[in-house]
């Protein structure tokens, strides 16, 4: 089988290289995190201008194609410069659930101004206790007349406190876990009863929490059919998982290839530690990882672009995330024991890498909830 990137690909992943080595310097990042928004105005701009921003789409919906290994491939670069533009929150999660559920007029609305890079989404779906369950839904959304009344609270909003509307994730009817009874709406950032509440995450990304008390909308701000989004949200979420998990490959490359560089220069009695076979296994072994973490997350988007059901889609998904929840584990910790205590400074990039790979192992299902998910299908 033929892994290697096709012309369009590699055009595009030399064009977020470019991207990284021109306007991405580690000073500059620090900067970047620093700032209100937690993001660069700048930045996000060029992504439209370059049409980033269309690579999760299809082209019935003015993207570059929608290809999941399209997507692997920019997040990979993303993720060994260890970018903090919300495009996995704005891109992937909000834009995909209104592909996946607008009607005409909805996707006209709100892709054409996403992929220009003047709008921003968030995705409001998790609540304290759900844990990794999409179904587990206490928000309520109450119908009446033209109108819904929303009441409830989401926790780990990314880019909650930015976007310019949230997808809230609301249960019309049924029980606390039901399948059935699910809805998504389009809420204004700035709706009255709305309270935002921004913090920073520990790899420097921003998130919210955010409350709904009788926030209305008006019942054309539902997306899709009353209470059937639960299918729709399950396969942006995978394909979520998918592009995070390529992001931490590119990281734990990152991690990797800066270990060995350390352990060049670095001396102990007089030597190099590289030189110490011990370290040369311990360096191997974290090579051996990412490779087998890269495998597995082109044989799972490969599957997400494949006509298989959606039970072996999500299969590879969890398979994927598993895997790479494991090589994040081995890898991170090795890069920060091997850089002894400087990697764990705010002065040097590796400690940020590893604060962004142990995000992304609890985000959207960490190793143990993947594991146990891939032997339930």
């Amino acid at each position: 089988m033929d892994f290697s990137y096709t012309e369009e690909q590699q055009m595009l992943q030399e064009s977020v290289q470019k991207f990284v080595q021109k306007n991405y310097e580690f000073a500059t990042r620090a900067k970047i995190i620093a700032s209100e928004n937690g993001y660069s105005n700048e930045n996000w701009e060029l992504f439209a201008e370059l049409g980033w921003l269309t690579v999760p789409f299809c082209e019935e919906d003015g993207g570059f194609g929608g290809s999941a290994v399209d997507l692997t491939v920019m997040m990979d670069e993303f993720g060994k410069a260890n970018l903090v533009e919300p495009f996995t929150p704005t891109a992937i999660l909000g834009g995909g659930l209104v592909s996946a559920l607008g009607e005409k007029g909805q996707k006209t609305e709100l892709l054409g101004p996403l992929m220009e890079g003047k709008l921003q989404l968030a995705c409001a779906y998790a609540e304290t206790g759900s844990r990794f369950n999409l179904s587990n839904v206490t928000t309520t959304a109450t119908v009446e007349g033209d109108q819904v009344r929303l009441n409830g609270e989401k926790i780990n909003v990314l880019n909650g406190s930015n976007a310019d509307k949230l997808l809230l994730v609301a249960r019309e009817s049924g029980a606390q876990t039901d399948r059935n009874g699910i809805s998504i709406f389009l809420v204004d950032n700035d709706s009255d009863g709305l309270s935002i509440q921004p913090y920073t995450n520990v790899d420097g990304k921003k998130a919210a929490q955010i409350s709904f008390a009788s926030v209305s909308v008006p019942l054309s701000a539902r997306l899709g059919e009353a209470g059937g989004a639960l299918p729709a949200l399950e396969a942006v979420i995978d394909r979520a998982t998918v592009a995070v998990s390529a992001e931490a490959v590119g990281a734990l490359e990152a991690l990797l290839q800066k270990t060995v560089e350390y352990s060049k220069t670095r001396k102990q009695f007089g030597t190099p530690i590289g030189t110490f076979q011990a370290l040369q296994h311990r360096m191997a072994d974290m090579f051996i990882e990412c490779q087998l973490a890269r495998s597995i997350v082109i044989m799972a988007a490969m599957k997400l672009d494949s006509t298989e059901n959606d039970v072996e889609k999500s299969k590879a998904v969890s398979a994927a995330k598993s895997r790479v929840g494991k090589a994040i584990e081995k890898v991170g910790q090795e890069a920060i024991q091997i850089h002894g205590g400087i990697g764990m400074t705010e002065e040097l990039d590796v400690g940020h890498l590893f604060k962004r790979v142990t995000a992304i192992d609890i985000q959207f299902g960490n190793t143990d909830y993947h594991t146990a998910r891939f032997s339930s299908l």
